[in-house]
């Protein structure tokens, strides 16, 4: 090699290209998000393979910001509630728009639909999330079956979503797939189930939300709330039967979600009725800790 081949090679710097930079910082964004609004999850994610974490935290980034729209920052900001309406609706304009053309000049949107487009997320499932959102903008008691519509977008959807994720570079047969997305939506159902009760001061008391039919929130009696936990450890106990046909890429990940959410039901369980009205439940670092080391070390679950 010529001294002047040489010296070319040593400063020829490959860039990367408008849209290259443009999807980096995008995620960049997303991974902010989650790494702010939510410690557990941050700390989950960590488990799952280089090549799906990014997907996750996309995924996690446009629902956080659809929450806040419903009632987080939104309403703090003074946004009224037709406001709020218009504001969720132009965010699923976006995401549908943008999953078809592959960009956004919202940051958030532009990664979920990148994430969209690579693991085949559409309008089946991203439809029904945005309709639960509008249904918190409405709150008014729930149906049993009214109940259910509402969990499977608000939840299980997130749980699909994740799901498309991890098998994108790893197929599996029919028979896999369709136990793998039953316990997707089981563990997503058993984790809005929870949030109902570790929110329920707020939810009812500030928000005017009930999310469970026939059930008085401000006189939820002991024999309500077990019957309550005994449905989450149904769903959780469902949810574990799946767990170890999951791909490498995000079983440990899974795992130790479904041990923050089983040590939830736990607290939730032995924390009286009267005192869910007031308390938050929460589980404590050390705790969370913990289960991500058991995590690390491979699944040893089973139906609770």
């Amino acid at each position: 090699m010529t001294r002047e081949a040489a010296s070319a090679a040593v400063t020829t710097v490959e860039h990367p290209t408008d849209l290259a930079l443009y999807r980096r910082a995008a995620h960049a964004s997303s991974a902010r998000v989650i790494h702010e609004y939510s410690t557990s999850f941050s700390m989950a994610t960590r488990l799952l393979a280089p090549s799906v974490r990014p997907q996750v935290e996309d995924i996690y980034a446009l629902v956080r910001i659809a929450d806040e729209i419903v009632d987080g920052a939104a309403e703090e900001a003074g946004v009224d509630l037709a406001g709020r309406r218009d504001l969720l609706d132009q965010l699923e304009a976006d995401t549908e728009k943008a999953i078809r053309s592959g960009y956004s000049t919202n940051l958030v949107v532009h990664a979920f639909a990148t994430t969209a487009r690579q693991v085949g997320i559409g309008t089946d499932l991203t439809a029904p999330f945005f309709r639960s959102m509008r249904r918190d903008l409405s709150p008014v008691d729930f149906s049993a079956d009214e109940l259910a519509a509402y969990i499977y977008g608000s939840a299980e959807v997130i749980g699909l979503m994740c799901l498309r994720a991890f098998l994108a570079e790893q197929p599996v047969d029919d028979a896999c797939r369709a136990r793998l997305e039953s316990g997707a939506r089981q563990l997503g159902a058993a984790f809005q189930k929870i949030n109902f009760l570790r929110d329920l001061a707020v939810d009812w008391t500030e928000l005017g939300r009930n999310y469970f039919p026939g059930i008085d929130p401000a006189r939820l009696t002991e024999r309500q709330k077990l019957d309550l936990v005994v449905d989450i450890d149904a769903d959780l106990g469902a949810a574990a039967e799946a767990i170890p046909e999951l791909p490498e890429n995000c079983r440990r990940a899974i795992v130790a979600v479904y041990g923050l959410f089983a040590e939830l039901s736990d607290r939730i369980r032995a924390t009286p009725a009267r005192s869910l009205a007031v308390t938050r439940v929460s589980v404590p670092t050390r705790t969370k800790l913990a289960i991500l080391v058991r995590a690390t070390a491979g699944w040893g679950g089973g139906a609770r």
